[in-house]
């Protein structure tokens, strides 16, 4: 699906123009990555949570070569989706 589909359908469901649905979509990206940035978990009620999680630093061994070399540590976004969605995943779509 693309931005535009996204945008279209989301519009259709709220009953927004187009371009108030897209300020809309933006401004909720803006903001959950203004938390993102202060180490701040997002929950969105009945979705799931976004967070920033630290990755340790750890040895990687180059398959090919044999070379060891150190991974630096870094932050990731992970989510993790609310466990009705989990299943309705895990089931296919269906509930």
């Amino acid at each position: 699906m693309t931005n535009k589909d996204f945008i279209a359908q989301l519009a259709q469901r709220t009953g927004f123009s187009s371009d108030d649905t897209q300020k809309m979509v933006n401004a909720i990206v803006e903001e959950m990555g203004d938390h993102f940035q202060e180490d701040d978990a997002v929950l969105i009620p009945s979705f799931g949570t976004f967070e920033v999680k630290k990755k340790l630093e750890r040895i990687m061994v180059n398959p090919s070569t044999g070379q060891r070399m150190l991974v630096p540590p870094k932050l990731v976004l992970n989510f993790k989706p609310n466990v009705n969605w989990k299943e309705r995943i895990k089931n296919g779509g269906t509930e």
